[in-house]
């Protein structure tokens, strides 16, 4: 196995054990090395899965999932500089956060950076937000985008209220809705008159692009 393999499956593995320390050094290396920051995402998004399984399974506890995600988070910084995500040449402001009841924010957290690596402007609301703490936000912000987190299946019925309230406010052609997370799908998407799914952070910039071309 080459190095730069073996420091991702070590990466991948502190990320799982909850090590922020390691999680952040292997980062540092990977780096310093001209090993790739995307890779290194990657890898970290699978080993996030497999802390869900073991969540799942009950293997992990809340607390074993706090620590794995801290140490994603942390060794995420160390990558952030050096993700290369094509600036956006079209100024647009996104209001992103984790929809009520949602309270894991570290998707969320990955897609706002990558959002403003790509260039735009990101008002992040945090987690477990209202679907008026959305729209008015938007308002405040006038923003041109809505990005919404969805990760617990019983919360996404909110989303309808998402989209009835910019109704009522006769924002709905002006203000985009953009939805990702475990819990949605392009079928939601369509379900619930959202105007785009994205699957990953990456396809979220791709996406985001597309609706403010329209």
């Amino acid at each position: 196995m080459s190095e730069s393999k073996a420091l991702l499956n070590e990466l991948s593995d502190a990320v799982v054990a909850g090590n922020v320390s390691k999680a952040c050094k292997l980062a540092e290396k990977i780096v310093n090395q001209g090993g790739s920051a995307s890779l290194a995402l990657d890898k970290m998004m699978d080993a996030m899965r497999v802390v869900d399984k073991k969540y799942e399974r009950k293997e992990y506890f809340t607390v074993d999932v706090a620590a794995a995600s801290t140490a994603m988070r942390e060794a995420f910084k160390v990558l952030e500089p050096y993700l290369k995500v094509k600036p956006a040449n079209i100024g647009g402001k996104i209001v992103i956060g984790s929809l009520k009841g949602n309270i894991q924010g570290l998707g969320k957290d990955i897609v706002a950076a990558a959002l403003r690596s790509a260039g735009f402007q990101v008002v992040d609301l945090g987690v477990n937000v209202s679907p008026e703490g959305f729209v008015d936000e938007a308002m405040r912000e006038k923003a041109d985008i809505i990005a919404i987190s969805v990760s617990v299946d019983e919360t996404v019925p909110f989303l309808r209220d998402v989209v009835n309230i910019l109704r009522k406010k006769g924002l709905s052609k002006k203000v985009k809705t953009i939805i990702g997370g475990r819990a949605v799908s392009e079928e939601t998407c369509k379900d619930y008159d959202m105007n785009a799914y994205a699957k990953d952070a990456w396809d979220c910039v791709k996406k985001i692009r597309d609706l403010l071309n329209r």
